[in-house]
């Protein structure tokens, strides 16, 4: 008996423990292959190239490597003393331009109070000396506009609040103009790219709630999905050298899904985290919202509307109702009046 006893306990036994480890293998199952997350994540922030508008050597720089910035610091000068000169020279030039400028008022506002004591052909020359001087001061104007900008462009201050990078100019290099020197980590523009299996994307949707696992930090970071990409390149299709399409061979019996960026934006971040664009991160979506689950929560909406729209009419039946009633009442009177009278 106890021998029996024995017996139907380990069977019991076994049978929990293949339960339970069904349910664990169920759920490694369920996490690894169908749950939205992925390991494949970085984190990712704009990187603002700094170029100067003008060209000339750097005689001052006022910040060092990997050093954090204001919007509108100064980061470094460019040699200012060819583009005061420039100045100078066109301020001349204006002076210039101004002082035949007004001779040639002068000498038009004399032929004008001569009357016709002037030839007109030379009373119009005068006239259109005028007009071309004009224009003239108006370009030299403009040529002074143009050096005083181009000497203010040599300040480089930060276009961003952030970090520079890993390489500061130096004192006596040579900064071409539209080159960039040096770039700037938008510290307001972090943010967290998932690359999802294309398999995961029913279960995600534009706001669901994020948990961000940076590698090497003990913390998890919270965010929300801001946006889904609309199109990645196709790797396996390229154009010939007769502009057909080239499509490369794929094997039928293996196939592979495409990783599709997802954006994450980060909703709090802790003040003693170290943000660096480019580490590695592990994102789950903590609210999955599976496709049957949006369509079960449209068909609700569908309901409640057929639902409200039948309710609807039920209250406007009852309300049609009384005044129907007499009228159906009378009805069969109405219809036996004529009966009677085809009877006569």
């Amino acid at each position: 008996m106890k021998k029996t006893w024995f017996s139907i306990g380990q069977i019991v036994l076994t049978l929990i423990v293949v339960v339970i480890a069904g349910l664990v293998l169920w759920k490694l199952i369920d996490y690894y292959m169908f749950s939205p997350w992925t390991r494949d994540g970085r984190i990712r922030a704009d990187i603002i190239q700094v170029a100067p508008d003008v060209s000339g050597l750097i005689t001052e720089v006022d910040v060092v490597d990997n050093q954090q910035v204001k919007q509108g610091q100064t980061l470094f000068l460019i040699d200012q003393a060819r583009y005061t000169l420039a100045l100078q020279q066109a301020e001349a030039t204006v002076q210039q331009r101004r002082a035949t400028l007004d001779q040639a008022r002068r000498e038009d506002v004399r032929n004008h109070q001569l009357g016709d004591l002037v030839a007109r052909e030379v009373a119009e020359e005068s006239r259109s000396r005028v007009e071309t001087d004009e224009a003239a001061l108006a370009d030299a104007l403009v040529a002074v506009n143009t050096a005083r900008l181009n000497l203010q462009r040599t300040h480089i201050v930060s276009p961003v609040d952030g970090y520079l990078n890993d390489r500061a100019p130096r004192t006596g290099e040579f900064a071409s103009a539209g080159r960039a020197v040096l770039s700037v980590v938008d510290v307001h523009s972090f943010r967290v790219d998932g690359y999802f299996e294309e398999t995961k994307l029913s279960s995600i949707d534009i706001g669901q709630a994020v948990d961000i696992k940076i590698m090497g930090e003990p913390g998890v970071l919270r965010g929300h999905v801001a946006s889904i990409v609309a199109a990645i390149e196709d790797r396996d299709r390229a154009e010939g050298s007769n502009l057909l399409p080239n499509v490369n061979p794929a094997f039928s019996w293996v196939r592979l899904a495409q990783r599709i960026p997802v954006r994450v934006a980060l909703d709090d971040i802790p003040k003693d985290f170290r943000m660096i664009a480019g580490r590695t991160a592990t994102v789950s979506v903590r609210e999955v919202a599976p496709a049957s689950g949006k369509a079960a929560k449209a068909d609700g909406t569908t309901a409640s509307a057929q639902a409200a729209s039948v309710s609807g009419a039920s209250v406007q039946a009852a309300a049609v109702q009384p005044a129907v009633q007499p009228a159906l009442q009378s009805a069969p009177q109405a219809a036996t009046q004529p009966a009677a009278s085809a009877a006569k």
